[in-house]
């Protein structure tokens, strides 16, 4: 991403840069949130409700409106099968935890909780409630995640996955949103809670082997046998995440040479390198963040990282380094549509609208359809049951894919299987996936990416998220004719909350930011860096003139 490095990025983490995890979590308990204050409100991004206890907007409050809004959700819906409740590594997320289990407990809500305390990746979750569900028409199950993803220590983060097992859709999170932000106002009159222990003890509470029914499911979605046949040495950093110690159970069931680089677990992070802002921030696909593994690269055949909840991956090879998502994304799918003959002939690519165009001709290649969807990965949910798409990824390195026989294995974003699924392929094809993405660009043009930020008002922001296609009134991009503007998505004609500008041989999207006063700018060209450069340099122009058209 362009932009201002910190002059401390890739460095090791000092004193000063910690979060003081005492106060955070004092301040999580202490700290109210104002409704009154949009920011301090409950708000269901892409990925739940997250914030920072800090700053009111990450509190007690809000985990027990949301948990009671769950609960009320699941009545008016007639949800009654058990509840899947998750937690990863940060701060945060051991007293959300709690908070969430005395409402779900009052409420006589099962809830599955790990059976000896084991944090819970996000895609054991989901695995789970699918499991449970399989086959099933009623007492279907659901599940809640407490994670901030890859965020700064200081964040928390609460999510809500339905019976489908994937991110809740824009409708039941406006229900839950709604009815929480309520719960709030009243001040909690409407919250039934019951004291943290007694709800440990309370008889819906139940004690659940996330590992081993996660683990021991493996073989059905990724080839260990043809990894462990194949020697391959691989190293993975758990980046002090949820998945720290199902690793080693993996490397035990399957008898696999996988190294555990790290199983340090601290909710100051303190052993992670500064991201490019100079925070810490526990991305597996950022160079500055996963400067530790990118030091072993060439002690292993492939490595790889994953985030806080364990959903996204970082793919490091010794051809070449930390590999940016959109290109592993595009090796994968053109692997697995070549080595899954279990799966349905109509099953397709999804991918989010700025993600690589080279995935585009990878699928084109296959002779499978594309989907294309907005950011957000619960648009590739029903496409995963129903298995009308074999593989979802998004650019930010998130992906899932279907089982052997064509069936769901999560339909939320998991980074342990396509990690495992680089060794597949380095032990299949003999060469690593660094390798892979050079053969594939040698076929099929080699893109060049970035994302750089723009201001913009509020107000630009709005008109932005709601901007016609018709403003886009330029006929060309960097020297190409524009061939489409698209302000609803391909893939399922869901609004992109901005815009996408096509040509030929390039094309740039626009977003606003949720958090911040500015607008973001990805592009893309297949004629190189100078032409990247154009387009981005002309982007900028084209949505400042339709900004200034909307408004």
């Amino acid at each position: 991403m362009s932009g201002r490095v910190h002059p401390r990025a890739g460095e090791p983490a000092t004193a000063a840069d910690l979060v003081d995890v005492p106060r955070l979590v004092t301040a999580y308990y202490t700290e109210r949130p104002d409704p009154g204050v949009p920011a301090q409100r409950v708000s269901f991004g892409t990925s739940g409700h997250r914030g920072v206890s800090f700053d009111a907007s990450f509190n007690e409050h809000h985990v027990l409106a949301i948990s009671q809004a769950i609960c009320d959700h699941r009545r008016a819906h007639s949800v009654d099968g058990p509840l899947f409740l998750g937690a990863d590594t940060h701060a945060l997320s051991a007293p959300a935890l709690a908070s969430a289990l005395e409402v779900l407990a009052a409420n006589g809500v099962d809830t599955m909780i790990s059976a000896h305390d084991e944090y819970t990746p996000t895609p054991a979750v989901s695995h789970a409630i699918l499991a449970h569900n399989a086959g099933r028409s009623s007492g279907l199950a659901d599940g809640i995640v407490i994670t901030p993803s890859h965020n700064p220590p200081d964040g928390g983060g609460f999510k809500y996955n339905p019976a489908d097992g994937g991110p809740a859709d824009t409708r039941v999170t406006a229900w839950i949103e709604a009815r929480a932000n309520e719960l709030l106002a009243e001040g909690l009159g409407g919250v039934r809670r019951m004291q943290a222990a007694a709800a440990r003890r309370a008889s819906c509470t139940h004690r659940h082997d996330y590992v081993d029914g996660y683990v021991n499911d493996l073989h059905s979605v990724v080839d260990l046998d043809v990894i462990r046949r194949a020697g391959v040495r691989m190293g993975v950093d758990p980046l002090g995440g949820a998945g720290v110690h199902y690793w080693g159970r993996i490397a035990e069931r399957y008898r696999l040479d996988l190294s555990v680089v790290s199983v340090e677990v601290d909710p100051t992070f303190r052993f992670l390198t500064l991201d490019w802002d100079g925070r810490i921030r526990m991305d597996p696909s950022s160079g500055y963040a996963m400067r530790r593994l990118l030091a072993l690269k060439d002690d292993f055949d492939v490595a790889f990282g994953c985030d806080t909840d364990h959903d996204r991956h970082g793919i490091v090879t010794p051809s070449a380094g930390l590999m940016v998502p959109n290109q592993y994304l595009a090796v994968a799918v053109d692997y697995l549509f070549r080595h899954r003959p279990g799966w349905p002939a109509e099953a397709g690519v999804g991918k989010t609208v700025v993600s690589s165009s080279l995935i585009d001709r990878v699928a084109a290649r296959c002779g499978r359809a594309l989907y294309e969807v907005p950011a957000g990965f619960k648009w590739f949910v029903e496409g995963l049951r129903a298995g009308r798409i074999g593989f979802g990824g998004e650019e930010s390195a998130g992906a899932s894919f279907l089982r052997f026989d064509g069936g769901s294995w999560t339909t939320d974003k998991d980074g342990i299987v396509p990690a495992l699924l680089a060794a597949e392929i380095t032990a299949r094809t003999g060469s690593d996936p660094g390798v892979a993405y050079q053969r594939l660009t040698d076929e099929l043009g080699r893109p060049f990416a970035d994302r750089i930020d723009a201001p913009a008002t509020p107000e630009q922001k709005r008109v932005l998220a709601q901007l016609d296609a018709r403003r886009v009134t330029s006929s060309e991009l960097a020297g190409s004719p524009i061939e489409r503007v698209l302000t609803r998505a391909p893939g399922n004609d869901a609004a992109i909350g901005g815009v996408k500008v096509v040509a030929r041989d390039g094309w740039f999207a626009a977003r606003p930011s949720g958090t911040e006063n500015i607008y973001k700018i990805y592009a893309e060209s297949f004629r190189g860096e100078g032409h990247l450069r154009d387009i981005l340099a002309e982007a900028q122009g084209i949505v400042a003139t339709a900004l200034g058209a909307g408004g």
